[in-house]
């Protein structure tokens, strides 16, 4: 969803059209917007008696996990679980995209060896030594 234009934008344009007496063309021109947002911001200023944007609510997937701290602990309880099993073990129904995302924000990764094998620096030491 696109951003609110910003109130004083608002407050300006509906000044202009009000007190100045410019066209809502002219306003539309000048301040670079459509006709149509400044005839919704008019409509909106006869509603409520203001031109403050509406709130929006919130997009994007839900936040189910919210106590960061009880979900750091309950994954250092489990570190050796699938991310299914954590999300089968969870105190709530989540999924297991949700403990991946969680995870994500907490900073593990799914890569569970930090170094190379020990096959793969043998082929490494194998190239160099035959350059």
């Amino acid at each position: 969803m696109p951003k609110a234009y910003d109130y004083d934008l608002r407050c300006k344009v509906i000044e202009a059209i009000e007190l100045n007496g410019m066209k809502r063309c002219e306003a539309s021109e000048l301040f670079g917007i459509s006709r149509n947002t400044i005839h919704q911001w008019f409509q909106l200023k006869a509603e409520t008696g203001d031109v403050k944007p509406k709130p929006t609510e919130h997009r994007g997937h839900s936040h189910k996990i919210t106590d960061w701290e009880t979900f750091r602990a309950f994954v250092a309880e489990h570190p050796d679980k699938t991310q299914v099993e954590m999300a089968e073990l969870w105190q709530d129904d989540i999924s297991d995209r949700t403990i991946s995302r969680a995870l994500q924000q907490l900073g593990f990764t799914r890569k569970k060896r930090l170094m190379v094998t020990e096959s793969e620096m043998n082929k490494s030491e194998q190239i160099s030594v035959s350059i």
